[in-house]
């Protein structure tokens, strides 16, 4: 996709096609698992479900896995199966996507916010004790960008108080924390594998855990609350089946779970990949005063699933949205992660927030810019991401 927007000085731009911000990566051996899933004429959930699920668990060092139509479908069904409801409230971060917070209110329940930390942008355990009142009853702590919320301190903080901790691990796949993988079983942990995630499904998610209680429930609600979905009437012959309880739809099918079974395959790879290409991104912005790279805390491994540059706007002659203008001249795209959701419209009416309510979530907004970071990008694509940066911050500066 060629932008039609004049490169600064009116030279050439630094690429001649358009750099997508972060494509689904897709090999011949997805494309051969899901043609091999038509062809079995069995599409919906069945065996690559399962199969995906074990891959799943033993990857995460989980005890059980639960694919599922999307992450914010675990989100949901981790808060209502903990009995969370109305008179409830449920701390979590302002600096996420909007499904981290919208499913506490589907349960009746209140998001109470609580402001991040400078470095990470993850949620800062002494704000998630500021907001904690007798009414809280879960606290769902946001792994940003791929790398992990300080889960010590927020556990310590949850045991003492008696709270549901429910990890938002949705750009965590193949992070760790002191030598554990995120979703290693402490969790509940969901994870997303939406389109642009470092796993990709196309849409879909998992919850990991090791309690055999909550599994099963997953399971339960997550297809209508039968007690036999339709692949095992199939292959038990028996056709009987009950409603234990009122379940919803946000089953995986095959064919998502055949692409997710590819993707896993190459995870380990792909999360190295991406890592190379952060350390270049870090190598070159670490010589500009007014850049603050990404910060990796002693003991993480990212996940490195986005690239959150922040820069100090005052040092140049122009601002972060017209900065994201100016590398759509130059045919590199970018992103913003994320609006604070305090800054929502929604939010804002709902419940009176002003934009420094939250004012590290808000000065981390302003500030950032998400860059290009997947696996399938070139040495010549990381090149033209810096040499566009290095025209741009040599042409704007004050």
């Amino acid at each position: 996709m060629q932008m039609n927007i004049p490169a600064v000085e009116g030279g050439s731009p630094a690429r001649t096609s358009f750099l997508p911000f972060s494509p689904p990566d897709i090999h011949r051996e997805e494309i051969a698992a899901v043609e091999e899933v038509l062809k079995s004429k069995w599409i919906t959930r069945g065996e690559r479900c399962a199969e995906f699920e074990r891959m799943f668990s033993e990857y995460t060092g989980a005890g059980h896995a639960v694919v599922l139509n999307s992450a914010t479908a675990g989100l949901f069904l981790c808060m209502k199966i903990a009995g969370i409801g109305a008179g409830d409230e449920v701390v979590t971060s302002p600096y996420t996507f909007a499904a981290t917070a919208n499913v506490i209110l589907h349960t009746g329940a209140k998001p109470v916010f609580a402001d991040i930390e400078e470095q990470t942008f993850c949620i800062s355990p002494s704000e998630i004790e500021k907001r904690t009142t007798r009414k809280t009853r879960a606290v769902i702590p946001v792994h940003f960008a791929g790398h992990p919320a300080p889960l010590k301190e927020i556990r310590a903080l949850a045991g003492e108080k008696h709270l549901l901790v429910v990890e938002d691990a949705a750009h965590a796949i193949g992070a760790e924390l002191e030598g554990e993988k995120i979703g290693n079983g402490e969790g509940p942990a969901v994870f997303s594998f939406h389109a642009v995630k470092n796993l990709t499904t196309a849409e879909g998610g998992a919850v990991t855990s090791n309690d055999d209680e909550l599994i099963r429930l997953l399971r339960l609600h997550s297809l209508h609350g039968q007690t036999k979905d339709a692949f095992s009437k199939l292959t038990s012959g028996g056709w009987k089946y009950d409603i234990a309880l009122p379940g919803y739809k946000f089953n995986m099918t095959d064919i998502q779970a055949a692409l997710g079974i590819e993707q896993l395959r190459r995870l380990e790879a792909n999360r190295k990949k991406r890592e190379k290409i952060a350390r270049s991104y870090t190598e070159f912005f670490s010589q500009y005063e007014i850049a603050r790279v990404p910060v990796v805390k002693r003991g993480v491994r990212h996940a490195w699933h986005l690239y959150p540059l922040r820069l100090d706007f005052s040092g140049l002659k122009i601002g972060r949205d017209a900065l994201i203008t100016a590398l759509a001249a130059e045919n590199i795209s970018s992103n913003v992660h994320f609006i604070p959701l305090h800054l929502m419209s929604y939010y804002k009416k709902t419940f009176g927030f002003a934009p420094k309510d939250f004012p590290r979530a808000y000065r981390a907004y302003l500030n950032e810019v998400s860059l290009p970071l997947y696996p399938a990008m070139s040495e010549d694509d990381i090149s033209d991401v810096i040499e566009a940066f290095s025209k741009l911050l040599r042409y704007y500066k004050k």
